[in-house]
């Protein structure tokens, strides 16, 4: 994510960037459980049972042309604790004009989350997840961060610092979707090394009640800033496994952040917020268009029950 590094000042419109990213991955599949169907009242009446649900996952990073040897500036990590987690976190790349490997925070921020997942205190609290591991982390630098708990009731937590997004795809539409938080145009929330940051309070948080056959597609800005809802949707419904679902999202959001002429959700939100295409452009009649360059991130879970 080629974006400033917050710092609590008065903000600048600064030109039409193109940012710049990648990933780390945790494998905790070795820290699978049995889980056991129950079925308990529900109520008002008449009594009836629910099936526990889960996550079945598939994710796939394609990191920034420039950033491939060293495997971008994104991190993430999939559970299947209880009904399953999910995480994306998003280095920010101004760091690196401070000789500062802005992927070491992202990567360590993940790798003690995926440590506190089981954590008492966390209590299936994506909100306090984010704090604890925020608080473990020693590295230097800022990222972006969402984090999504599924309880096996159907129950979805998301906690979201910045600007990742998440999806839940429900009989082919858009059933729900995050928004992303930010101080200005191209600088969204982050939590930082510094004084500066914002904290796991400054997290916008909600929950979603899911339903077997639901789809999540959770991903760095990568994919949201290059890749329409109804693309994500049209796609992700054209696969059944969520791994082939989640490469073809990733290889459309880097086709599209690569081509100039494509008109992509993020150069439509650069003309709505005052930008405008280079004087070269206007003079032939052109808008400002193009895909934004990125590290991608996409993890897509379909919902199933146990």
């Amino acid at each position: 994510m080629a974006v400033p590094i917050f710092r609590a000042s008065i903000p600048k419109f600064h030109p039409l960037i193109h940012s710049l990213f990648a990933t780390s991955f945790i494998d905790e599949t070795s820290k699978k459980r049995r889980m056991l169907v129950s079925c308990a009242p529900s109520e008002p009446n008449p009594v009836r049972c629910r099936e526990e649900l889960s996550f079945c996952v598939g994710t796939h990073l394609i990191p920034h042309p420039r950033k491939v040897e060293k495997g971008g500036e994104d991190a993430f990590f999939v559970s299947s604790y209880n009904g399953g987690v999910i995480a994306v976190a998003d280095g920010v790349s101004g760091w690196a004009e401070q000789n500062v490997d802005p992927s070491l925070f992202p990567k360590e921020l993940m790798s003690n989350a995926s440590s506190f997942v089981e954590d008492e205190e966390v209590n299936n609290n994506p909100q306090i997840l984010i704090g604890k591991a925020h608080a473990a982390t020693s590295s230097i630098g800022s990222a972006t961060v969402m984090v999504a708990m599924l309880e096996r009731n159907g129950i979805l937590k998301i906690a979201n610092v910045g600007d990742c997004g998440l999806r839940v795809i429900r009989e082919g539409k858009v059933y729900f979707s995050t928004s992303p938080q930010e101080h200005y145009f191209d600088c969204p929330f982050q939590l930082s090394s510094q004084a500066f940051g914002q904290t796991y309070r400054d997290a916008m948080v909600c929950s979603v009640d899911l339903m077997e056959g639901d789809t999540i597609v959770m991903g760095s800005d990568g994919l949201y800033d290059n890749v329409f809802d109804h693309e994500i949707v049209s796609t992700v419904t054209g696969y059944r496994d969520v791994a082939d679902a989640a490469k073809a999202l990733a290889n459309l959001a880097s086709s599209h952040s690569l081509d100039s002429n494509f008109d992509s959700p993020y150069s439509v939100e650069a003309r709505a917020r005052g930008f405008e295409a280079p004087i070269w452009k206007k003079i032939l009649g052109m808008k400002l268009t193009g895909g934004k360059p990125d590290d991608i991130t996409v993890v897509v879970g379909q919902v199933v029950s146990l």
